[in-house]
């Protein structure tokens, strides 16, 4: 038998990465009477860790009230792995997609993640899983740090909940009496800085609804809110690499939570035996929804093939469409690249073709390999 571990991330939007595994493996068993396949749905910290683990070690999900991204009140849920892991993913109160048409970085919370926290703690978590992608949001974990007890204030000495607009403003902050007292440990896929060029605003708060003018705004903000961190808390997070993970909360993790930042997708790997399963491969194969240049920078296809050239594994990519820079993931080891449609058409467009139009990619990564064999 060949034997092939289907390993991709989700295709943001349109297909669970369960999903995809399931698309690919029909295209490969279809395609050749001698393959068996495995799956392993796969996520870097962003929308889908919940999922991910769930395949992966199964648990329960808990529904919470919680702040949404404008902080009104909603119900979100995380997962409780049977060994006290809880798994919260940001973009479940502060994603990008909860703040629809209106997306404005200055106003967006992370208000609602500190609920979970507190209500994860509460139920009697050991320990916390934060998945950091996919937020709207630019307030350097303020608004998670003010449900958790700590003291925002003002320039007139006023108590605020800080969104994004609000950073510039703070000139002190309190620390609860008691502070969150269980580890957590952040999944994160870059390494940006809290601030600068490379930092929160700058890179990621264009895409999160922001102008130009707003960008140096946020990126002031996050300057000013660093000096207060280091002024009353003690703490530099000026140069944290992925302090500017979702919009800054990256730094407020690590001082508010005292948590670790970590390669999301390499956490994932490890908690699912990847390197045991890649022994048993003869091809692996990964995907994603769009492969870029930053398809290389700690996603899920660069730990997928950093792991399986170790490994001595060949891979090879299924994805959406391809990005600017898609070519370096060859570079960088990636044995081929199929892709489902030369350019990506609206939402709706996609939904009606991704299924199709990603099983007849797959045969043909099939075929190819068949032909290799």
């Amino acid at each position: 038998m060949y034997n092939v571990l289907i390993a991709p991330d989700s295709f943001k939007g349109t297909l669970t990465a369960y999903e995809v595994c399931e698309i690919i493996g029909k295209a490969f068993r279809d395609t050749a009477a001698d393959c068996e396949t495995e799956y392993l749905p796969l996520a870097d910290g962003g929308e889908g860790l919940c999922a991910c683990m769930e395949q992966i070690f199964g648990g329960e999900y808990i529904t919470a009230e919680a702040k949404g991204v404008f902080g009104g009140d909603m119900q979100a849920s995380y997962l409780m792995l049977a060994d006290g892991t809880a798994v919260i993913e940001t973009a479940s109160v502060a994603g990008l997609p909860l703040a629809g048409e209106k997306k404005n970085p200055e106003l967006t919370t992370t208000r609602g993640l500190g609920m979970l926290i507190s209500h994860a703690e509460k139920q009697g978590a050991k320990r916390i899983l934060l998945g950091l992608g996919g937020s709207a949001t630019n307030d350097c974990g303020a608004g998670m740090a003010f449900s958790l007890g700590y003291r925002f204030y003002g320039e007139e000495g006023e108590i605020i909940c800080p969104t994004g607009k609000d950073l510039v403003s703070v000139t002190k902050i309190i620390p609860p009496e008691t502070k969150p007292g269980i580890p957590v440990t952040c999944a994160c896929d870059v390494d940006n800085p809290l601030y600068g060029a490379n930092g929160a605003a700058y890179v990621f708060a264009p895409q999160k609804g922001a102008d130009a003018d707003m960008v140096k705004r946020l990126d002031d903000g996050l300057r000013n809110i660093a000096r207060v961190i280091k002024k009353d808390l003690g703490a530099d997070v000026s140069s944290v690499p992925g302090g500017g993970a979702a919009g800054g909360l990256g730094a407020g993790a690590c001082v508010f939570l005292g948590a670790r930042l970590s390669r999301g997708i390499d956490i994932i790997l490890d908690y699912a035996r990847f390197d045991e399963k890649a022994g048993r491969a003869d091809l692996i194969v990964t995907g994603e929804g769009r492969l870029d240049s930053q398809s290389l920078q700690g996603k899920v296809i660069s730990g997928v093939v950093t792991r399986a050239l170790a490994a001595g594994k060949k891979v090879i990519a299924v994805c959406g469409c391809a990005g600017e820079g898609w070519k370096k993931a060859l570079d960088a080891g990636l044995a081929g690249a199929y892709f489902s449609c030369d350019a990506p058409g609206s939402a709706q467009e996609i939904l009606k073709t991704c299924r199709r139009d990603l099983y007849n990619a797959a045969v043909r990564a099939a075929q190819s390999e068949k032909k290799g064999k």
